[in-house]
């Protein structure tokens, strides 16, 4: 018997592991060969067009038209040698994805001859109009207005991809109002450099700068090409709507850390030959926990820089994936009942001068800067714990937190023993003898001696605790409630800018302080006192699952964040004012994040609900029926042959007609009744009030109808069931 499903497992077993792009040399040979970055500026730029972008780039210096002239030659003779024909102005509009529009190098000559050459001004590369009016905007475009401008980056280095040079922009609207994540991240970068180098000073007059540092590690599903086809749900919806779990999926854990499928292990030595290529410095690659989910992770960087890289990663990985008769998802829960998958953002700060102002200091004056920066950050993470929990909120990620090893859906932060004990000695001085703590004051952990042949093992000052959405981890903090589709920049660039505001706090109360007589370190030690204590409702240290840290998290006043409900701290009056104090968003733009996060749940809510109608009524209820006809006729056959005594040899098919009835029957009911609320929703003209339609009355239907398919697919005969099963999806030879 052949159907969708049986043909797309007889294609899949053609598929062998076989390399693309290889290249042999020594990465450091051809790293970074597809980027114009400084070196390259330095050999295609004049020394006045070089200065330009590194000023720019140190200190935001602004770029005259002139010189961007001299700028935009250099770079179209670097990518026109490297192959590109084409350029664009890349952005990062308000889904999660990135876009582009291309303009080829080529003009026409004027003259009596004809032909062509490769052009590219400096006004082109400064700014387009790519109009783009297409994409959520939240009302900050009308429908007639078309205007939309890209504005170069030039803090993040262009590079080529396939035969297209990138530009990284910023996109705003005519009134000059953020479209993309991108904007609203860089002045959040803007912002806390400012608000950091003044703490700084009163430790180094030499810092000038500070830069928000990135690591992203990355998590996601490889699936086979023809079984991903042969789901309509995965197509469409980036996960599996209905689907029962495997007998053995996760449970033994021996995916996790194991030894990578040779088909797998070829599409990842392209995909990181060409990320070298890009500049990208991949560090680990890993089999994560679930079956075919894997994880690579880059060494930090800029937090900028590192943010579009990891978009250009998720561009080229589904290119490559392809060839490989692959399909990378990066959807947060594609499978039910394993892991989901996220984007552990690991952030810290590091000053123009090399120190990493997260990293405890080995002497008592390094120490108070570290811990002025600490405080800082568990004071503004505890004031605005709900709003930076809310950046992660979306549809797909609220079917992967709380579950399967990703964080809970209340914020918490987990600093470890040794801090645990340093930030209780400082709580606990007198108010009239705070003073600086010594090692004395905290015990650290000593080395761990195994057995002879094993080498001393020096531990860490903290322990990871994976249930925690917000760990401290050594020299940095790790935010990993980020789901694996999302452009980090939507959430980084409000931890940037919570931090900003207590920095400007802490330095104002210190000041305050001194001009008070107070000793400048003792007026430090106050502050950072006054912020842990403060702050001490968002430290746990425990296991974040229990339903004791739930109900303790409830009397603490942390909330759980609901989507979409949480998308309203985006207007919330007091995250509004942080916004505007930074100059990171303007009330208007805020608002517009607000509406678009609704139409996005909305809109997608509504895609999975109309493709689980679809796929119950057009596969799943005709599928049974035609089992169900089977049992029918055997048990007719069996009445003709035993007609005295059928229906006692024939109890389990009469029972398993009566089963499968029952189920089509609920199917049916419940489609029916998943399409009538969609209806009633879909009236409502207010998007929130229509997203809150949709997650209280739609959704519900959607997991009884999942329920009732799931329990048919273990009932039906193996060889009639049309969707590639989780055994099958879940597998590689």
């Amino acid at each position: 018997m052949s159907n969708v499903r049986t043909r797309a497992l007889a294609e899949s077993s053609t598929h062998e592991a076989q390399r693309f792009f290889v290249d042999d040399r020594p990465v450091s040979e051809y790293f970074g060969v597809n980027v114009f970055d400084l070196p390259k500026m330095q050999l295609y730029l004049s020394v006045e067009a070089y200065k330009a972008v590194v000023d720019a780039v140190g200190s935001g210096a602004k770029i005259e038209r002139e010189v961007a002239d001299q700028i935009a030659l250099g770079m179209k003779n670097w990518a026109v040698k490297m192959g590109a024909t084409h350029y664009t102005h890349w952005f990062q509009p308000l889904t999660d994805a990135t876009a582009e529009k291309h303009e080829s190098f080529s003009d026409p000559v004027r003259s009596a001859g004809g032909g062509s050459f490769e052009n590219f001004k400096g006004s082109t590369l400064i700014q387009q109009e790519p109009d783009a009016s297409s994409f959520p905007n939240g009302g900050l475009r009308n429908t007639f207005e078309a205007r939309g401008y890209t504005a170069w980056d030039p803090t993040s280095p262009a590079f080529i991809i396939g035969k297209t040079l990138c530009i990284p922009t910023v996109f705003v609207a005519y009134t000059g109002e953020s479209l993309d994540q991108k904007t609203p991240h860089l002045k959040s970068i803007a912002a806390i450099d400012k608000a950091a180098v003044a703490v700084c000073k009163m430790f180094d007059k030499n810092v000038e700068k500070v830069i928000p540092q990135l690591g992203i590690e990355q998590e996601y599903f490889l699936v086979d090409s023809s079984l991903y086809s042969a789901r309509p749900d995965l197509v469409a919806c980036g996960r599996t709507l209905l689907g029962h779990t495997a007998a053995k999926d996760q449970q033994l854990e021996d995916h996790y850390f194991g030894a990578i499928p040779s088909r797998v292990m070829a599409f990842m030595q392209d995909f990181e030959t060409e990320a070298y290529k890009l500049g990208v410095h991949l560090k680990t690659r890993h089999n994560e926990v679930a079956p075919n989910q894997f994880e690579f992770a880059p060494i930090y960087g800029e937090a900028n820089i590192s943010s579009d890289q990891n978009l250009m990663m998720m561009i080229i990985m589904k290119a490559i994936a392809e060839k490989h008769h692959l399909r990378v998802i990066f959807h947060e829960k594609p499978f039910d009942g394993v892991n989901g998958s996220g984007k552990h953002c690991n952030w810290s700060l590091v000053t123009n001068t090399g120190v990493n102002l997260l990293k405890p200091g080995k002497n008592p004056r390094a120490n108070l800067q570290f811990l002025c920066f600490f405080s800082s950050v568990m004071r503004g993470v505890y004031e605005h714990n709900h709003l930076l929990m809310s950046t992660v909120a979306s549809l797909n990620n609220m079917y992967r937190l709380g579950g399967n090893e990703a964080p809970p859906a209340v914020l918490s932060i987990f600093i470890g023993e040794t801090l645990t004990r340093l930030v209780e000695s400082i709580e606990n001085m007198p108010d009239g003898k705070i003073s600086s703590v010594t090692d004395k004051d905290v015990k650290v952990r000593s080395k761990m001696h195994i057995v002879n042949q094993i080498p001393e093992i020096l531990p860490d000052n903290t322990d990871r605790n994976r249930t925690s959405p917000f760990a401290f981890t050594g020299n940095r903090f790790e935010f990993r409630a980020v789901g694996s589709s999302a452009n980090v920049a939507s959430s980084i660039y409000v931890l940037n800018a919570v931090v900003a505001e207590q920095l400007v706090r802490f330095k104002s109360l210190v000041t305050g302080y001194m001009s008070e007589g107070m000793a400048e370190t003792k007026a430090m030690m106050k502050v950072i006192r006054q912020f842990l204590l403060e702050s001490k409702k968002i430290r746990f240290e425990g296991n974040g699952y229990s339903k004791e840290w739930r109900e303790e998290a409830e009397r603490r006043g942390l909330k759980s964040i609901s989507v979409p409900e949480a998308f309203s701290e985006y207007v919330r009056k007091e995250n509004i004012r942080l916004f505007e104090n930074l100059d990171i968003m303007t009330a208007r733009e805020a608002e517009a994040r607000y509406e678009v996060l609704n139409e996005i749940y909305v809109k997608k809510l509504q895609i999975e609900a109309r493709v689980l109608g679809d796929l119950v009524t057009n596969h799943v209820i005709p599928t049974a029926i035609t089992f169900q006809n089977s049992l029918i006729k055997n048990v007719k056959g069996l009445k003709e042959l035993f007609p005295d005594n059928y229906s006692e040899m024939c109890g389990m098919q009469l029972r398993l007609i009566e089963k499968i009835s029952g189920y089509i029957n609920s199917l049916h009911d419940n489609v029916h009744g998943l399409v009538e609320e969609r209806k009633v929703a879909n009236k409502i003209a207010d998007i929130p009030k229509r997203a809150k339609a949709y997650s209280e009355k739609v959704f519900p239907y959607m997991a009884k109808i999942r329920e009732r398919a799931d329990k048919l697919e273990m009932v039906i005969d193996d060889e009639l069931w049309p969707l590639p099963k989780y055994r099958e999806l879940q597998s590689f030879r």
